[in-house]
């Protein structure tokens, strides 16, 4: 306001008066602009950016339109409004509004989005890590050996928490992780721990972002196996469906005897990750079928180069 009003004036009191007739058209304009989008927030964050933006410039326009017409007949001006500058004006000025605000956001996104996934990485580690270096504890005194090996796989799986997460890794370097993890957790569960994998090798070269399957390994443990007495089995089904790649994990459930609870983290986190990574391509969904819980991840085949 204050940039036109000096453009058109050349007088300070012609400015003072062009400012103050600019504020009382712009500022109603903007206010009744804001009341009215931001109850309609939620709904235009569903639509696609063009729809939103689309939809932003006929509310600004319908409520220029509006306060014209209520000027023109409640108020009498030296000279009438002039409907259509007005809604030009409003659209260009709320254009170049939603503009600067298009580039800020592809400016600040990356650097977002980075930051967000590097938070959901770490909050994996400590429980991931804690779990683990207890199953060893638990059998340094009773079994030497195998505790040995058991810090020969933590070892490895240290190596794999230190290095740069970021990046997708291949699907057989996912497997390999959950493998030693499990090593480790079969020490403490022994013959209550079966495991069944059932996976296509043409898929084993697919990306996927790193530590996705370990988690669920360990909520299926930790929510499945652990609560019951005689232990169960974990089935892991890994394939190929329409260029997607298809996990599926399964563990028995039995809610009555779930002495634990907090697995709906695990699931919110690795949801979060798949979406960073690729959007609305991925998904994870959950199901109860009778005495199973199956834990469904779809996402998109990259093929490792």
């Amino acid at each position: 306001m204050a940039m036109a009003a000096l453009v058109l004036s050349t007088q300070l009191k012609e400015f003072l008066s062009l400012f103050t007739a600019l504020a009382a058209i712009v500022e109603p304009i903007l206010l009744l602009s804001l009341m009215v989008l931001y109850p309609l927030y939620p709904l235009l964050k569903m639509r696609p950016y063009w729809q939103g933006v689309t939809a932003i410039l006929l509310v600004v326009s319908a409520i220029t339109a509006l306060l014209c017409i209520i000027v023109d007949q409640y108020f009498i001006l030296d000279t009438p409004l002039n409907m259509f500058r007005a809604i030009l004006l409003a659209l260009l000025a709320a254009s170049l509004v939603l503009y600067y605000l298009h580039l800020l956001q592809r400016a600040y996104s990356p650097a977002i989005a980075e930051a967000r996934l590097q938070a959901l990485q770490a909050r994996i580690r400590p429980h991931f890590l804690f779990n683990s270096i207890n199953a060893v504890l638990s059998l340094i005194r009773s079994q030497p050996k195998r505790a040995e090996t058991a810090l020969e796989d933590l070892s490895d799986l240290f190596r794999v928490l230190m290095a740069d997460n970021r990046e997708l890794v291949p699907l057989n370097q996912e497997i390999a992780l959950c493998k030693q993890y499990l090593n480790i957790e079969k020490l403490r569960l022994d013959e209550r721990l079966e495991l069944d994998w059932q996976i296509d090798e043409t898929t084993l070269g697919t990306l996927i972002p790193p530590l996705i399957l370990q988690p669920l390994l360990e909520n299926a443990v930790y929510h499945g196996i652990e609560p019951l007495a005689n232990g169960g089995k974990i089935t892991i089904s890994i394939s190929s469906k329409h260029q997607d790649l298809m996990i599926d994990i399964s563990n028995p459930y039995a809610p009555d005897k779930d002495h634990h609870s907090g697995n709906k983290m695990a699931l919110k986190n690795i949801k979060e990750r798949l979406q960073l990574h690729f959007d609305l391509e991925a998904s994870l969904t959950t199901r109860q079928q009778g005495n199973l819980y199956h834990v469904f991840i779809r996402l998109p085949v990259r093929a490792e180069s």
